[in-house]
């Protein structure tokens, strides 16, 4: 057996609370499912398992605090050789049977002899069919209860009735109703959770392994505010006395990280402005053509560009540990987000560099409206290997960011304005950006960083080759 542990999630993170399970024992679970949900003092994070396997024990109850590396189930990884499996059951041995060992000719003269009938006896009655059943229809209920059950899509053949003689009745159709509308599982923090908030389980869809209603699933489908801001956008469990001290948990955590970084890590600044004249043509021509839905924002242009960047510059991409740099393994961009009650997370868009625009602008939208709600996967919150921070929505022009630890940049982009701009000798009004990085001197210097802004300016200038 393997143990599942407590992952870091984070260079901030020295402990975690379980939240609830997402699996329960005996369960298979493949390489990258998710099984558990953690809550840290920045966001509710789902945890994935880290093999393929079968879940053995769950060692830690939903609600208990754990260390960063401690144990909280035990997984059987598949092929192991203590791992159930199914085995063959070994042919049972046939019983001898009399003339088995005969001579050929009394076996001949046995086939030849009529085979024995049965002695005559009474004739039996036929057994009468179980009440309400006639070769599998119905038709001992009325009209309107076969009515009501084709309404509900109830089969009557399936409902045990309770009426005389077996008879299926009114309540019974509709217990049969509410019975098929509930998902197949509901984790036991969804179902008291959904006791305090009213909700209705039948109209939840659930997000969970094999559709499981989560806990996430019934604070989305709560009628009106569930709970307070600050755990609401933190997507915090109601019923976690953590998740009522998460702002206050998350600043402290915020401050512990940024000073550290500020402490250890030696910072080199440089801004560059953009023009996005061609950025912005083709992204208002592309939007013509497609619904609203599915409209770029100049966010994704700005995001596209910084991982294609990233790719070119590598030196940029990656970490610092144990005094010396480290490469990612793929451009894996990390996207600040604030979040509604204060803080913020920088949850990962991997590959960001191969995406399609169309592709990075779904994904975008979702990272945010997962990082609000609470879904998060762990993978997102620790697999960044370079963060890109966009106040422009906040009317900001510029912003100097801190690094994140133990990755050495951090790219800012402002507000689009509109500027006076030169261009061949005539002045002119044009939208422009200022692109700001925030990078670490143990790994690069000057000349890297203005290499990156510099590519980050070409890739906005030819916006259909990103």
């Amino acid at each position: 057996m393997a143990e599942f542990t407590m992952p870091s999630l984070g260079a901030d993170m020295d402990e975690g609370t379980l939240q609830e399970w997402l699996v329960r024992a005996g369960d298979r679970v493949r390489k990258g499912d998710a099984v558990a949900v953690v809550e840290t003092a920045k966001s509710t994070i789902e945890v994935e398992c880290f093999e393929t396997g079968t879940v053995g024990k769950l060692l830690v109850d939903p609600g208990t605090t754990v260390p960063v590396g401690a144990a909280l189930a035990l997984i059987e990884p598949a092929g192991e050789p203590g791992a159930p499996k199914e085995r063959e059951k070994p042919d049972k041995p046939k019983k001898r049977r009399r003339g088995d060992e005969a001579r050929p000719e009394e076996r001949e003269a046995q086939e030849r002899r009529p085979a024995a009938q049965p002695a005559p006896g009474p004739a039996k009655e036929p057994v009468p069919a179980p009440a309400g059943v006639n070769d599998g229809v119905r038709g001992d209920e009325g009209p309107l209860i076969r009515h009501l059950a084709e309404q509900a899509g109830v089969d009557l053949d399936a409902v045990h009735g309770s009426g005389p003689g077996k008879r299926v009745t009114r309540a019974d159709v509709e217990r049969a109703a509410a019975a098929r509308r509930l998902p197949a599982r509901i984790t036991p923090l969804a179902r008291r959770l959904a006791g305090e908030l009213g909700v209705d389980l039948s109209g939840v869809t659930g997000t969970g392994r094999d559709g499981a209603v989560r806990a996430a699933d019934v604070r989305q489908a709560a009628p009106g505010p569930t709970a307070p801001a600050e755990q609401e956008s933190s997507g915090a469990a109601a019923a976690s006395p953590s998740a009522e001290r998460r702002p206050a948990g998350m600043r402290e955590a915020i401050a512990g990280l940024m000073a550290r970084a500020n402490r250890e890590i030696p910072h080199y600044y440089l801004s560059t402005t953009v023009d996005l004249t061609a950025a912005m043509d083709w992204m208002h021509e592309y939007n013509r053509h497609c619904p609203p839905g599915a409209r770029l924002l100049p966010a994704a242009l700005l995001l596209k560009a910084a991982a294609r960047a990233a790719r070119e510059v590598p030196a940029l991409n990656g970490f610092w540990t144990d005094d010396g740099f480290s490469a990612g393994r793929g451009v894996h961009l990390g996207v600040a987000v604030s979040l509604r009650g204060g803080g913020l997370v920088a949850p990962a868009l991997h590959d960001a560099d191969t995406l399609e625009l169309p592709q990075l602008m779904a994904g975008l939208k979702d990272l945010v409206h997962r990082a609000r709600t609470g879904r998060l996967r762990g993978s997102e919150v620790s697999d960044a290997t370079i963060t890109v921070t966009n106040l422009g929505d906040q009317g900001v022009e510029s912003v100097l960011g801190v690094i994140y630890p133990p990755q050495v940049a951090l790219v800012g982009f402002g507000r689009v304005v509109e500027r006076p701009w030169a261009v061949d000798g005539l002045l002119g009004v044009r939208p422009v950006v200022t692109a700001t990085l925030s990078a670490d001197h143990r790994a690069t210097d000057g000349a890297v960083g203005a290499r990156y802004l510099t590519a980050v300016d070409r890739f906005l200038q030819s916006p259909e080759e990103i």
